[in-house]
């Protein structure tokens, strides 16, 4: 195993840490048969495989269970009896990060190894990561865990940023960054709504789920910056239940604001009436957006297109993209004017690829990289995602998924990857700088403190941003389109 620095410890692929010798046994396995591998090998748990896929897991409790209960048909019994299928599984190409998430976040001491096929590669457990825990990483995640109330997650929050300098100064690269923020984001979220059910007796009711937009929705937050947040629920959820949605709604946007993520200047929240609807309404306001694609339509599509459960009933998800995406395919002039308007945010390139500044106001000699490079790239790239039937995921995993449909060539792959992470990582490391001197963190960046090769990423990054507005002109024909 190579060696760790602190800094650098949630960035270690899991199949350097994971060394286990596996021990497996089928399901027809007689259970008598499997107690005994078990006793020979001196475990306490033991993977089911089938074709040397993981298909189930029996634990020592299992097995205690079962003896307390039903003693007497063991002799008879299958390992298929009694395994749990519903596996917890990481892959060796993952971080260790994730892995430290997954066991907090259920509660769990151990995790399936898989490779990129899903064939069972080893075991990790949190005794492996407590052999080489640092302070920082491993650390920040049980205090999220153990919280109790609102004042210790503001807390946390501050450290949270402290967190992310370390990350970042261990050059990783910028896609773990942001998996890294988005699992904090979603443990720090999901511990605040556990705060407020355990402890203030406010809930999502069942038949409900609360749901992230925007780049909190593709799990590409930079630092935390505005909510953008909607609540969807069963059309025959009764009044009393709808009132629980409501304070519950109200309090988890007070509270995430109390713990210093602002509020959306938008107001596209879940406390807002507009943006907490039943599923049939949620549908009817959708279409009414691909149908009638105004520009205030248009803003509101474009920020609900990246839906995510965060909490609550996950099948609303699927039902609502799949609504989407059937309803996209029979409006064919949606899919143009939308690309019309995204195309209209160009990058601040000028002649010989001199870098166009803001000319006044707050942002005066400096670049917007959102809205010169950021939002045409998320949103071109999700609309050409959702014409092939993609929604969900990063737009890492979007682009990935359009050039293996071959909807993108291997150099525009490259092209628009490249700029799209030089640009995300740029803005992160700019927000850290703004949030280490109590400035608030934007979208800002001075081209004249970068360095010369920055600079020049820079350029490329933007190149790349007009590669795929050229593409968007090409697949839509927007110079056919009437002004």
């Amino acid at each position: 195993m190579p060696t760790t620095h602190e800094d650098s410890l949630f960035f270690i692929p899991v199949e350097d840490i994971c060394r286990h010798k596996v021990v497996t046994c089928s399901p027809d396995m007689p259970l008598v048969e499997m107690a005994k591998m078990m006793m020979t090998n001196n475990i306490s748990g033991i993977v089911v495989t089938l074709n040397n896929e993981p298909v189930g897991i029996v634990s020592l409790r299992d097995l205690r269970n079962l003896i307390a209960e039903s003693a007497a048909d063991i002799p008879e019994m299958l390992v298929s009896d009694i395994m749990k299928t519903r596996l917890i599984s990481i892959k060796t190409s993952d971080h260790l990060f994730k892995a430290i998430f997954l066991m907090s976040k259920h509660n769990i001491h151990r995790l399936i190894v898989v490779d990129q096929n899903n064939k069972l590669s080893g075991i990790l457990t949190d005794t492996d990561l407590l052999r080489i825990q640092t302070r920082s990483p491993l650390y920040l995640v049980q205090e999220i865990e153990s919280a109790v109330t609102i004042e210790q997650l503001k807390l946390i929050g501050k450290k949270m940023t402290e967190m992310l300098k370390y990350a970042v100064s261990t050059n990783a690269d910028a896609h773990s960054l942001i998996q890294l923020i988005a699992h904090f984001n979603d443990a720090f979220t999901e511990r605040l709504i556990h705060i407020l059910d355990v402890y203030h007796d406010i809930r999502l009711p069942e038949g409900a789920a609360y749901l992230a937009m925007g780049s909190e929705g593709r799990g590409e937050q930079t630092l935390r910056t505005d909510q953008d947040s909607a609540i969807v629920y069963r059309d025959d959820l009764i009044p009393v239940k709808q009132a629980q949605i409501q304070l519950f709604a109200s309090r988890i946007v007070a509270s995430l604001e109390a713990v210093g993520i602002p509020l959306c200047p938008g107001n596209m929240m879940a406390n807002n009436p507009d943006w907490c609807h039943s599923i049939s309404e949620w549908k009817r306001l959708t279409s009414e957006w691909i149908s009638n694609p105004t520009p205030e339509n248009t803003v509101f599509f474009g920020v609900f297109q990246d839906i995510r459960v965060l909490h609550g009933d996950t099948s609303f998800e699927n039902e609502l993209r799949s609504h989407i995406i059937d309803y996209v395919r029979h409006n064919s002039v949606f899919l143009p004017l939308m690309a019309r308007n995204i195309v209209r945010f160009k990058p601040p390139l000028g002649i010989f690829g001199r870098l166009l500044v803001e000319k006044k106001g707050e942002a005066k000699g400096k670049i917007d990289l959102k809205k010169g490079g950021l939002f045409t790239l998320t949103r071109g790239i999700g609309l050409i995602a959702l014409e092939a039937g993609i929604m969900g995921g990063s737009i890492w995993d979007k682009l990935t998924r359009l050039h293996s449909l071959n909807i993108i060539s291997d150099h525009d792959l490259e092209t628009l990857t490249e700029s799209f992470t030089f640009l995300i990582r740029l803005r992160l490391v700019k927000q850290l700088i703004s949030a280490s001197s109590g400035s608030e963190p934007n979208n800002l960046v001075d081209p004249l403190v970068l360095r010369d090769n920055e600079r020049d990423k820079l350029r490329a990054a933007f190149k790349g941003v007009n590669t795929l507005i050229g593409i968007m002109h090409s697949r839509y024909k927007l110079d056919m389109i009437a002004r």
